[in-house]
């Protein structure tokens, strides 16, 4: 059966465009208009493949829904947004979206991203298959899951691939700009202050570690460090 995405939008004719491209793709689509009904149905409901999320609904804000989600699902979000200051993305990107599509956006466009988040997230369902790292830490390349002393820790892809690659060589600094390319493969020009978003949700997922974990520095000027004892 082809995979489902849940599309929240209150604009009809623009829902009913998107789930047209992501049918034509392949997907099957559900369309929601009302934020607090799109959050009853992720948590009562079978989880989707991936969310499309509008920011301005009726009921609850798409923002409310995303970090409602959160606490529950790594379910892949993409926020559609006419909001297009750099505050809004970065805010969107800091409850927890992997990405974040400007209105108006290319319905085409839209659905390549849609892929390339599926693609990321494919090998959840396969055997577990652990990759020791430094500092009691343990990578699920397949499941793209990160580990701390068996502790999993709840990451987005866009998370866990930066986690990863600071894992993969601890100590050294890293440039914004050289963790911003494992964030966006496709080198849109986006600031790289989203790089700061994310990295401070992964701190924050790893200070509820027990006991909490702070190793990621901040080497001011240049990026981030992964500190281990």
């Amino acid at each position: 059966m082809s995979e489902l995405i849940l599309v929240v939008e209150d604009e009809p004719k623009l829902a009913a465009l998107v789930c047209d491209y992501l049918q034509a793709a392949g997907f099957r689509s559900e369309w929601l208009d009302d934020g607090r009904v799109a959050l009853a149905r992720l948590k009562t409901g079978a989880m989707p493949a991936a969310v499309l999320l509008d920011v301005m609904l009726p009921g609850l804000d798409g923002l409310e829904v995303c970090r409602a989600v959160r606490a529950f699902s790594d379910v892949p979000i993409v926020i559609c947004s006419a909001r297009v200051e750099e505050l809004d993305r970065l805010l969107g990107l800091e409850l927890g979206a992997d990405d974040y599509v400007c209105k108006p956006f290319s319905p085409r466009e839209l659905v390549a991203r849609v892929k390339a988040l599926l693609r990321r997230a494919q090998g959840r369902l396969a055997p577990v298959a652990l990759v020791p790292m430094a500092g009691g830490f343990a990578v699920d390349e397949a499941g793209q899951r990160i580990l701390w002393r068996e502790q999993a820790l709840a990451l987005t892809p866009v998370e866990f691939r930066l986690l990863r690659r600071l894992l993969q060589q601890p100590g050294r600094v890293f440039e914004r700009t050289q963790l911003l390319d494992l964030i966006h493969e496709d080198f849109r020009d986006v600031s790289d202050r989203v790089v700061d978003s994310h990295v401070k949700n992964i701190r924050r997922k790893l200070a509820g570690l027990a006991p909490p974990q702070t190793c990621i520095a901040s080497v001011y000027g240049v990026g981030y460090r992964l500190d281990l004892a």
